[in-house]
């Protein structure tokens, strides 16, 4: 039970559901009425259970147990409305891990920005036998970022660096470069 509230009614009296004949017994009313009481809080949680899992209208102190049925990492520090966001998105963002599309959308609910991708990777086709591979050899992803002010993207640097490390395969290289809007104009 997340805590009780004074005075908060519930929404089917027991006193009510029983047959008529005990309605005006003083002990059976007092007994049902310190039930009433207690059981309240359980009865409307219960009630407003669809609304509690949701995580765009879970109460704040649900989001961290949501994120974990979901493994969603979400911590204290950013923005109820980000980690509602990150656990909302968690399940799809689960099915496109691995890919630059999952890449992307794991770097938009990390920072808000739209990052920009490049990889080594390639594919191609050719009816010649012994065409030149496509891609380079060393596997690496670089991420680029445009943001108006760097140093408003500091505080998110080191998860940043930590997202990369856990959606990029340990064996490609990574590099994340942050510009601003003077440095990309040159």
């Amino acid at each position: 039970m997340r805590g009780t509230l004074p005075g908060l009614p519930t929404p089917q009296p027991l006193l009510h559901q029983l047959p008529a004949v005990y309605l005006d017994q003083p002990f059976v009313a007092g007994f049902l009425s310190a039930l009433d009481e207690v059981l309240a809080p359980v009865l409307l949680t219960l009630d407003n259970l669809p609304a509690h899992l949701d995580p765009r209208t879970a109460p704040e102190d649900l989001l961290a147990w949501l994120a974990g049925w979901v493994a969603a990492e979400v911590d204290g520090e950013r923005p109820v409305d980000r980690r509602r966001a990150v656990v909302a998105g968690a399940v799809a963002l689960h099915q496109q891990r691995g890919t630059r599309a999952g890449l992307a959308a794991a770097i938009r609910a990390e920072t808000g920005v739209e990052p920009e991708i490049s990889e080594s990777g390639a594919t191609s086709w050719s009816s010649e036998p012994g065409s030149a591979l496509p891609g380079s050899a060393r596997p690496w992803v670089r991420v680029r970022l445009r943001v108006p002010d760097a140093q408003a993207l500091a505080p998110t640097r080191a998860r940043l660096e930590k997202l990369l490390a856990d959606e990029v395969p340990a064996h490609v290289g990574y590099e994340v470069e942050v510009l601003t809007a003077e440095e990309a104009g040159r």
